[in-house]
């Protein structure tokens, strides 16, 4: 890299929009949407799309809500000529949805354009030619004059073939490339001829697409170019204004939302941003934006696990695990800190639940898009007592007192620190029902037990234990069950323990659900064990529970 760029690279002029009007707007309903997965996402795949892909992608973006699809780029492939002819011989485009075609300003590639198109209900023709001046000195080595008259002889012909198929209803598109890098007065004036050609009205309708095909500035820049256009163009009322950003700096999805603040009704791009270079606008991610805004973004997310897998199918490229919204790893907390506050957050919830959502670190419920709780936390070494504690109550009912959730979450941070990875929920639930008594034959066992408790009387238990190979009985009497089988197991096996605390709780809705029973015990060194105990009967858990939380005293 060198020292000094600014003798390489130059910043790029902004525009002396003194009264920019765009940082005071908001957004309050969606724009007008157009995939261009099939057209320029699939062009910049490294292997583009068979027949049988695009298909499958394009019954994807009509599940998802699409009604303005660009299809193809007809005159560049025969591949992409039988695409579209497929779509229209088939009838395979519902009578809500228009096809876009791509065509750049030549005769031929026009003429094979329209071929394409013979029998569309409904079809977008888009025509671009560049026009920034780097294009123009370098590429073509044409004038301002010449780019012009091609464009408007390009418009011409197009307009000649549409009323040549007055049973289609056509619309005309017009992109200046790359507008975010012509100047602004030129970008003004060629769309004025082009649209002089196709005299726009309500039975004619019109797209002036400014794209930012290259990104080259801040996202500011671009939306003070769009309200530049939008405040002179001469029929700004007869015209539908589309954005087609990229995202060579990183920031194409928000140079779309600035740009519809500046007075853009349409965005182009693809699902998960793919596209040339660093990719187009991602239309997931926009559409999410303002969802979580409360905003209807007219698209449908909901199986967002299917919309990934049959992306990543036909474009054979992965959606990066932290990809907002879709991504494997976007909605999990790894962290002991997030984990608490989601799990609190959560809690929340269930115990007032409220119509607005806000749970600390989601921005989403993972529900509204397909997406299960129970990848919302997930455990390794950076994560605290709540991490286990909230994969332990979704998938097993088990709501841990505090103590034992602190208790536990030193067992799971050694794990995992053994391990060296993120530990999965089986493993979790393994550790804690070895750690804790829940196995099938735990050392110091209940075989059956007999408990009365007269009105007025203390409780006296009768039971039979199985301690390894032997069965010991126990007698004695309390002022409670667990006290009295304290009380006779330290008198049978010697040993000093009390109970330190209990907690108890079912694990169901109706009366013959399982209960769950946690006893802390300590020994007379102040060493603290806990045991637990899940069954139908509560007495035989929380008997279970203390003969689990004794036996490391007992074996130590």
């Amino acid at each position: 890299m060198l020292t000094n760029p600014a003798d390489k690279y130059h910043p790029h002029a902004p525009l002396p929009l003194r009264d920019r009007r765009w940082p005071d707007n908001t957004l309050t309903h969606a724009p007008r949407w157009l995939s261009t997965d099939l057209r320029d996402g699939n062009q910049a795949l490294a292997e583009p799309m068979d027949a049988a892909r695009k298909l499958k992608f394009w019954d994807l973006l009509l599940e998802c809500g699409f009604k303005e699809i660009e299809v193809a780029f007809p005159s560049a492939s025969q591949t992409d000529f039988n695409f579209v002819r497929q779509l229209i011989e088939e009838q395979r485009i519902p009578e809500d949805v228009t096809i876009q075609v791509l065509t750049q300003a030549r005769d031929d590639l026009i003429r094979r354009t329209f071929e394409s198109l013979q029998g569309a209900r409904r079809a977008t023709v888009h025509l671009y030619n560049a026009t920034a001046p780097v294009f123009r000195e370098q590429v073509f080595r044409q004038s301002k004059e010449e780019i012009v008259a091609l464009a408007v002889n390009a418009a011409r012909q197009i307009r000649t073939q549409c009323e040549a198929a007055p049973e289609t209803q056509w619309v005309f598109q017009y992109s200046p490339e790359t507008f975010c890098f012509t100047e602004a007065e030129f970008a003004l004036a060629i769309c004025e001829a082009v649209a002089d050609v196709w005299q726009p009205d309500s039975t004619r309708p019109m797209i002036i697409n400014l794209p930012a095909t290259v990104e080259v500035s801040m996202p500011n820049v671009y939306a003070d170019q769009i309200e530049h256009f939008c405040r002179h163009f001469s029929r700004r009322e007869q015209v539908c204004i589309s954005v087609h950003t990229h995202n060579d700096r990183g920031t194409g999805i928000a140079s779309a939302e600035l740009a519809l603040l500046a007075g853009a009704e349409r965005v182009e791009g693809c699902l998960f941003g793919n596209g040339e270079r660093t990719g187009n606008a991602d239309l997931v991610t926009l559409a999410l934006n303002l969802y979580t805004q409360g905003i209807a973004p007219g698209l449908e997310f909901s199986q967002m696990k299917k919309v990934v897998e049959v992306v990543e199918e036909c474009n054979q490229l992965p959606v990066a695990p932290r990809h907002p919204y879709a991504g494997e790893l976007v909605f999990t907390a790894f962290s002991g800190s997030h984990q608490d506050a989601i799990k609190k957050g959560f809690a929340a919830r269930q115990t007032s639940p409220a119509d607005v959502w806000q749970v600390p670190y989601l921005s989403l419920d993972p529900a509204d898009i397909g997406c299960s709780y129970e990848a919302v936390i997930r455990v390794n070494s950076q994560s605290g007592k709540s991490g286990a504690a909230w994969l332990l109550e979704q998938n097993h009912g088990l709501t841990l007192p505090r103590k034992l959730q602190q208790e536990f979450s030193g067992h799971v941070q050694r794990a995992a620190d053994s391990a060296g990875k993120e530990m999965s929920q089986m493993a979790i639930w393994n550790l804690f029902r070895q750690t804790y008594g829940l196995v099938d034959q735990p050392p110091l066992a209940l075989i059956e037990y007999v408990c009365t408790n007269q009105p007025g009387q203390r409780t006296t238990l009768h039971a039979e234990i199985r301690w390894h190979n032997e069965t010991l009985k126990l007698d004695a009497t309390g002022n409670g069950f667990l006290s009295a089988a304290l009380t006779a197991l330290c008198r049978s096996l010697r040993v000093e323990i009390n109970i330190e605390s209990y907690h108890e709780h079912t694990l169901g809705k109706h009366s013959d659900s399982r209960s769950v029973a946690y006893v802390c015990c300590t020994n007379a060194r102040g060493e603290r064990a806990w045991g637990v105990s899940i069954d139908s009967d509560i007495t035989r858990a929380s008997l279970q529970a203390v003969l689990n939380a004794a036996q490391p005293f007992i074996t130590g």
